[in-house]
């Protein structure tokens, strides 16, 4: 028998936890909570958990600074966070921090039942082996980034990525060929079924983020393209 995925939902509002806890344990998984975020920092750094639902506004510790000292001592935790803040520089903020991706309130429950699950069967599927990608950019001829320890080398300087980020590279690396829609990326690298319709700035959040660590100049991308009506391309040498 398999086990059960545990989730940790913290979220300070009884009505929105009761139901949550109500629903995934519905559909199968087994699930612990915190209403405050002190507690919900300590039982997601000293428990065992496939997932976190992160609410942002809470009492104590918000959901940023939780976000954030998780992903100081957790590289590969699987975070989803809970917003009733969905302007941009939020967004932004939290899928900088780390965030797998946010679902903004009022949500479907339906839909996040489906995002949950998007999530951790991609993490399951990850091959988590140590094996390198070699990048051969203009400028770049020889950096490399370790898939296993999330670590990069790039222009003589080490760079620290999330597992979201190295996935995206990855999957870019492996189709050098064409460039790559918005959709595949979320179907290939979040795991979203292709008929889910996601209103989500996920991806191009993370293309910026990405930017930012292997462009010399990110506002004026050379290797992490944009290509009009295609989504993105890796150009190589």
């Amino acid at each position: 028998m398999s086990r059960k995925a545990r989730l940790l939902i913290i979220e300070d509002e009884q009505a929105i936890r009761t139901g949550l806890v109500d629903v995934f344990v519905f559909h199968g998984y087994e699930v612990d909570f915190a209403e405050e975020g002190n507690d919900g920092l300590r039982k997601a750094l000293t428990g065992k958990y496939d997932l976190l639902l992160l609410d942002i506004m809470l009492p104590g510790i918000n959901g940023y600074d939780i976000c954030e000292a998780i992903r100081e001592q957790d590289k590969e935790q699987a975070i989803i966070m809970l917003t009733a803040k969905s302007g941009d520089e939020d967004i932004i903020h939290g899928l900088a921090l780390g965030a797998d991706d946010y679902v903004a309130k009022p949500f479907s429950i339906a839909q996040l039942v489906l995002r949950v699950q998007a999530v951790l069967r991609r993490s399951r599927l990850l091959d988590r082996e140590g094996h390198e990608i070699s990048l051969r950019l203009p400028e770049l001829a020889a950096g490399t980034i370790d898939t296993r320890n999330l670590l990069g080398n790039l222009y003589g300087k080490e760079v620290q990525f999330t597992r979201r980020e190295v996935d995206i590279l990855q999957y870019l690396h492996e189709h050098t060929d064409r460039p790559v829609s918005r959709d595949e990326l979320l179907n290939k690298v979040w795991g979203y079924a292709k008929n889910l319709d996601l209103e989500t700035r996920t991806v191009d959040i993370h293309i910026a983020k990405l930017r930012r660590k292997i462009e010399r100049d990110p506002k004026h991308p050379r290797f992490l393209i944009t290509v009009r009506g295609g989504g993105y391309r890796l150009v190589s040498v």
